[in-house]
C-alpha cells in the first residue's frame, strides 16, 4: 500500500524518508541534512548567520512553519510543516540557496551537502517533544556545549528563556504539549532537557530510532507529562488524520500475540497492519518478525499480499 495512502488512513505515524518525500498538507517533519564527507557546513559566525537569514525568508516566501532548528557545524536539524503540499519547494530553495553563497564565498566547486536531506515524519505528539529536545541537545551530545543554552545556533532559547524575543520561530506549537502557561511550559522543558543529558547517545542521522529511545526514556521519568501529551492529539487534528498512538500499537501486538486464528483472513489483515506500522518506526523484516511472533519469511509474503 503507498506510504501517502497509509498516512491519510492514520495508520502511520513516523516514517524515516531518505528518497521519496512526503509532502502532505500540515505534516510535521524533522529534516536532518549533512555536509558531504567530513566537509563542514559553516566556518565561521557569518555562515550561521547567512543560513539563518535564509531560513527566515524560505518560511516567509512560503508556507514553511518551523518549530525548532539547530545548525550544527557539518550538519543541519530543522523540525517544520509546510500548509501545501510542497515541502521540497521550501527545502529546494532552503539547501540550493547556502550551497551556491557558501561554495561563491570560499571559491569551491563540487556538492556542498552529501544527497538528498531526510525526513522522519512525526504523528505523534510524544514523538514531536522528544524530537524538539533531540535537536536542542545535539550539541551536547556532540560535545560542544555542556548546556545547551550556551549553544548559540539553535532555537533553545525560545524554549527555556522567559525573556525570549519574538521569533519567526513557532516555538508554541511545541511548548503547549506541556501545560497552559508559558512559564510552566519552560520549566517542564528546562526538566525534561535536564533529564535527556543521560540518554542522547545516539545519531539520528546514522539511527533512525535514535529519538524514539530518547523518547521511550523519558516517559518513564515523566509519567505525568507524557499523559497529559497523548491526550493532546494536536498533530492529529491540526493534520487533519486520525492516527494510533504508541500504547495502543503495542495494546494490539499483544492482543494478535494471545487472540488471532492461526490463518484466517482476519489474522492476516491484522498481520499487515502490525508490520506496515512498525516498518513505518524503522524496524528491519527480522525485528518485526520477532516482535509480532512470525518468521521473518512470514513477514515478506504478507507484505505480498494485496488488501
Amino acid at each position: 500500500m503507498d506510504l501517502d495512502e497509509l498516512i491519510r488512513q492514520g495508520k502511520i505515524k513516523r516514517i524515516f524518508r531518505a528518497k521519496r518525500k512526503l509532502t502532505h498538507p500540515n505534516l510535521v517533519s524533522h529534516i536532518t541534512q549533512r555536509a558531504a564527507g567530513k566537509d563542514p557546513l559553516f566556518l565561521e559566525d557569518d555562515d550561521y548567520l547567512f543560513m539563518l537569514a535564509n531560513l527566515k525568508d524560505t518560511s516567509k516566501r512560503t508556507s514553511l512553519d518551523v518549530y525548532a532548528f539547530c545548525l550544527m557545524p557539518n550538519h543541519i536539524h530543522l523540525l517544520v510543516s509546510p500548509h501545501e503540499d510542497e515541502l521540497h519547494v521550501p527545502m529546494r530553495d532552503l539547501f540550493s540557496r547556502y550551497a551556491m553563497w557558501f561554495n561563491k564565498k570560499y571559491e569551491r566547486r563540487g556538492h556542498l551537502f552529501g544527497g538528498p536531506y531526510r525526513q522522519s515524519v512525526c504523528l505523534d505528539d510524544a514523538y514531536l517533544l522528544a524530537v524538539s529536545l533531540y535537536i536542542h541537545m545535539n550539541p551536547v551530545r556532540a560535545g560542544l556545549v555542556n548546556d545547551p543554552a550556551e549553544y548559540r545556533w539553535s532555537s533553545v532559547r525560545l524554549y527555556n528563556n522567559d525573556n525570549a524575543p519574538s521569533s519567526f520561530i513557532n516555538s508554541g506549537f511545541v511548548l503547549r504539549l506541556l501545560a497552559n502557561d508559558r512559564k510552566t511550559q519552560k520549566q517542564v522543558y528546562k526538566d525534561l532537557m535536564e533529564k535527556s543529558v543521560s540518554f542522547i547517545e545516539e545519531d539520528a542521522l546514522e539511527n533512525s530510532n535514535a529519538v524514539h529511545k530518547l523518547k521511550s526514556s523519558l516517559v518513564g521519568i515523566f509519567p505525568s507529562v507524557f499523559s497529559r501529551i497523548v491526550k493532546s492529539r494536536q498533530i492529529a487534528q491540526y493534520a487533519g488524520l486520525d492516527v494510533l498512538d504508541e500504547e495502543e500499537l503495542n495494546r494490539r501486538i499483544n492482543e494478535f500475540k494471545i487472540g488471532y486464528p492461526i490463518s484466517s483472513p482476519e489474522t492476516i489483515k491484522a498481520k499487515r497492519f502490525l508490520i506496515e506500522q512498525l516498518i513505518a518506526r524503522g524496524y528491519k523484516r527480522d525485528e518485526i518478525a520477532a516482535r509480532i511472533g512470525v518468521s521473518v519469511k512470514t513477514v515478506y509474503n504478507i507484505l505480498k499480499v494485496v488488501t
